[in-house]
């Protein structure tokens, strides 16, 4: 099934998102901390890449995350512009791929902030050079 894992989402913003992830047919969980370190295969339920996470030791998730597995094109788009329709937008998102799976979420999470601080550092140069 379809289905999203929320890392540190708050109160409002997982209110405001279970009922669009149901209309879009898609199952929502909030990961809890305590499993922060296994892979997203495991936490995705995927029993047969439910291995630990490769390696990682640091469970750090400091900021909020959304991670898709297995969204169909309409599932996907319906939920991005779900998210901005109800100011529910999480900076940090990704879909779980064949090359992540084994990754802990820590792992992705660091990939994802330190792709998101280059964006915004090449968003910022190009608005000053126009």
């Amino acid at each position: 099934m379809a289905q999203i894992l929320l890392f540190n989402l708050s109160q409002d913003k997982l209110r405001r998102l279970r009922p669009l992830a149901l209309r879009l047919g898609l199952s929502c969980r909030a990961v809890p901390p305590t499993e922060f370190d296994k892979s997203l295969a495991a936490l995705c339920g995927r029993a047969e890449d439910a291995a630990a996470a490769d390696g990682e030791d640091a469970l750090d998730v400091p900021g909020e995350m959304l991670v898709m597995d297995g969204l169909s094109a309409p599932q996907f788009h319906g939920l991005l512009d779900g998210l901005r329709r109800e100011r529910a937008t999480v900076a940090l998102k990704a879909v779980v791929t064949e090359s992540n799976a084994r990754w802990s979420a820590a792992r992705l999470y660091r990939e994802l902030s330190a792709e998101h601080e280059a964006m915004e550092k090449l968003r910022g140069k190009s608005i000053h050079r126009t």
